[in-house]
């Protein structure tokens, strides 16, 4: 069962507090205006026309894009159809609405239409088809996507995934376990890849479910979903973005698996929550239902060495000839933006960790552009701070049973591990000291996040109210670029085990006496049953 991604539009009209032409220097006029979607001939068409003038402007949904200056205001303008290389608009109009809500219904209407008008397109010269950008194409790079669904579309990286019993563990528990969310419901599966969660969905007793999947391994689930002809009727396998693609129902269930690490990185959970806006009921369920960002500062002083080591190759003054020293400061630098990927023993933590929540049934697309969470910690022990530890867990929030998922340190291991920023200065601490901060990621186009974090600590004791920071560090990392450290040797202090009480001396002949009252004690003994004994 295939899904069109076009459905037919109707005519619509929008009320505008007022339109002015972009290449005239008057002033806007205070008579309202209205705006037109309309389809004549095949072409989609937006049409602006005043009410007290004759005078209208038209639009090639297939050219024209909208800007957003504030809540109400708008410019709409339309690519030149010049063969210029350069960027150039034939016309535009300065758009003003009355209301938020007539601004927020004409963009989505906006958006349909445009998407529309793409679909059908326009013929060029050479004999292609006019295409724009979709959402998503506009914030990625198209090399970072090429990468990833490249990355997503191999079995090899998809087996690693399922083999990740506490990953593919807690799924099914968290499905079956409320299988009255699921039983003959609708469900969408964002992102399924092999489609191991819509099998799940299906065997819970969902009536239909749509598995959304942008990579090639759609082509692997639908022959993996064939292969299973108890749930093959019951799936459809739809290879698209959920920016993009149409689906024929509402949707009961979402359920997803769009953690990366420290929760956000590769920027999923947008597309998670961009298809609740767009296919999911306003009752529906999402599984998982929220996420917790754990942190806490540590003390490790092995890694901080293993970290400052890397770049001393670069102090050699006589390398072949060649002095390497200029190069020290930024091979230094760039070991130090590496966020380290590993599982760590909890040991290392030197306050009681504090968690920032992500709620996805509530998070706009837009509020995960950038994420600030200030940081405040009371150290336990007296100790050298080297950085921030995080780790993440998510909420199957079920009608039966809530089941988290974690990838803390210390729990069963995933393929998530745990991420360390390390400071490349590292501050003092003392017990009962309060560390202060801040953790601030921006999103960027590659899919993923910079890092910029400041760790300090306060003044300590008599008179700290009195005082302020003593000292600070700051750092900036590259999520993209971390630094896997899983198969490095995990050596830890351990605490002293308390000296064993001195034994009396024992000689030859004491312990063959021991050893003969053993056998004899041994002998004694009446036979046990054999089946009982294996």
């Amino acid at each position: 069962m295939e899904v069109s991604s076009v459905k037919k539009l109707e005519q619509m009209e929008f009320s505008l507090d007022s339109v002015t032409d972009l290449s005239s220097s008057s002033v806007s006029s205070s008579s309202p205006a209205v705006a037109t979607f309309s389809c004549v001939d095949g072409v989609t068409e937006l049409r602006f026309m005043q009410s007290d003038s004759t005078h209208c402007f038209n639009f090639d949904l297939a050219s024209a894009q909208l800007f957003k200056l504030g809540p109400v205001h708008f410019i709409c303008v339309s690519d030149s159809s010049s063969s210029s290389e350069e960027k150039s608009f034939s016309q535009g109009v300065n758009i003003k609405f009355k209301t938020e809500k007539d601004s927020k219904a004409f963009c989505d209407s906006f958006e349909e239409w445009t998407k529309d008008a793409v679909v059908q397109g326009s013929s060029l010269q050479n004999g292609t088809v006019s295409a724009k950008k979709s959402k998503f194409d506009n914030k990625i790079e198209a090399s970072s996507a090429k990468m990833y669904f490249h990355y997503y579309g191999q079995l090899l990286h998809q087996q690693n995934m399922l083999q990740d019993y506490v990953r593919t563990g807690t799924y099914y528990a968290a499905v079956m376990e409320n299988r009255s969310d699921f039983a003959g419901r609708v469900v969408v599966d964002v992102g399924a890849g092999s489609g191991i969660l819509s099998m799940f969905a299906a065997q819970a007793g969902a009536k239909h479910v749509y598995a959304v999947e942008a990579s090639e391994m759609a082509e692997y689930a639908r022959k993996l979903i064939a292969g299973n002809p108890l749930f093959a009727e019951r799936i459809t396998v739809i290879k698209g973005k959920v920016e993009d693609i149409e689906l024929p129902e509402k949707a009961d269930i979402l359920i997803s698996e769009p953690m990366g690490t420290l929760l956000v990185n590769e920027r999923m959970l947008e597309s998670y929550v961009i298809a609740r806006d767009r296919f999911m009921s306003p009752k529906g369920k999402m599984f998982p239902t929220v996420g917790r960002i754990h942190m806490a500062p540590f003390s490790d002083e092995f890694l901080f060495i293993e970290m400052a080591n890397k770049a001393m190759f670069w102090q050699q003054q006589n390398y072949y000839g060649v002095d390497l020293t200029p190069l020290y400061g930024s091979a230094h630098q760039g070991y130090f933006s590496q966020p380290v990927v590993d599982a760590f023993d909890p040991r290392v933590l030197v306050a009681p960790p504090m968690f920032h929540m992500i709620d996805f049934t509530q998070m706009k697309e837009e509020d995960f552009y950038e994420i600030d969470i200030p940081l405040k910690f009371t150290a336990s022990m007296c100790t050298r701070l080297h950085g921030l530890a995080c780790w993440f867990d998510v909420l199957f929030d079920g009608s039966t049973v809530q089941r988290w998922l974690t990838t803390a340190p210390g729990a069963p291991t995933t393929h998530w591990y745990q991420i360390r920023c390390v400071l490349s200065q590292p501050i003092y601490v003392m017990a009962g000291q309060e560390i202060t901060g801040r953790l601030h990621l921006i999103a960027h186009s590659a899919q993923s996040y910079t890092i910029d974090l400041t760790l300090s600590a306060k003044m300590w004791g008599p008179g700290a109210s009195q005082g302020g920071i003593l000292q600070s560090s700051t750092c900036k990392f590259d999520l993209k670029e971390p630094y896997y450290r899983m198969s490095q040797p995990q050596a830890y202090p351990v605490a002293q085990e308390p000296p064993l009480q001195p034994q009396p001396e024992l000689s030859t002949q004491d312990i063959q006496t021991q050893n003969d009252e053993l056998e004899e004690e041994l002998l004694q003994q009446p036979p046990q049953n054999p089946s009982t004994q294996l």
